[in-house]
């Protein structure tokens, strides 16, 4: 099997950007969640495949290095550190913020231990990952401006990720449950896409994917 160590980092380097930047907003949603909570709850949504692609790409690596592979061997695993403490911290909390995401997206709770589980992941998760995204920086600035074999392919590949996050969206966004008016009682937040909320975000979606898209074009 031919190795392509590269394009493995080119990919998961593409994986970490398309996080870093759809992370940003969602949090740019805490500060006024009440708000936004729709915002954040379809932002989640959209990231579910992006998180996938960036774990399964960088658990690749991990599997052809200690399997053996050649090229991965001499690549070199990542600095002990990052591997033995930073890494299964931001695995298990990324794990735990997103299954606690969309634990929460379906049962509309907005109290109890499953909020409180998602409130402490962030937390950690924030801490591990800007640790993380700092040591790697300048490994992604080179695997982004490199031009490794089978670009056109991994490029297909993402795209393909923000079309499963944006369907996604589509297959899990929650209709209204009561009244306008109502978005808070017993049961918890009733989220809702009307039409215009619909419409506005869609545009929102488009215009981001369509400004990564023309960054990673022009690298």
């Amino acid at each position: 099997m031919k190795q392509n160590v590269g394009g493995n980092e080119q990919l998961t380097a593409f994986a970490g950007i398309l996080l870093v930047v759809f992370l940003a907003v969602e949090g740019a949603t805490l500060l006024n969640l009440r708000a936004l909570l729709t915002v954040h709850a379809f932002v989640g949504m959209f990231l579910l495949p992006i998180v996938a692609l960036k774990m399964g790409s960088t658990g690749w690596r991990m599997a052809r290095y200690y399997l053996g592979g050649e090229k991965y061997v001499q690549r070199g695993p990542p600095a002990w550190p990052l591997r033995v403490f930073v890494a299964p911290v931001v695995v298990a909390s990324t794990l735990v913020l997103f299954g606690m995401g969309v634990y929460l997206l379906a049962t509309h709770e907005v109290q109890g231990t499953a909020v409180g589980l998602h409130k402490a992941s962030f937390v950690v998760w924030l801490v591990a990952t800007s640790v993380h995204v700092l040591a790697r920086l300048m490994r992604m600035r080179e695997a982004l401006r490199s031009r490794y074999p089978g670009l056109p392919l991994r490029l297909g590949v993402v795209a393909l990720t923000l079309v499963a996050g944006a369907a996604g969206r589509r297959r899990n966004a929650v209709r209204r449950r009561s009244s306008a008016g109502s978005d808070v009682g017993a049961g918890g937040f009733r989220l809702a896409l009307d039409h215009a909320g619909a419409a506005t975000l869609s545009s929102c979606r488009s215009a981001s994917v369509g400004m990564v898209a023309k960054s990673i074009s022009s690298l």
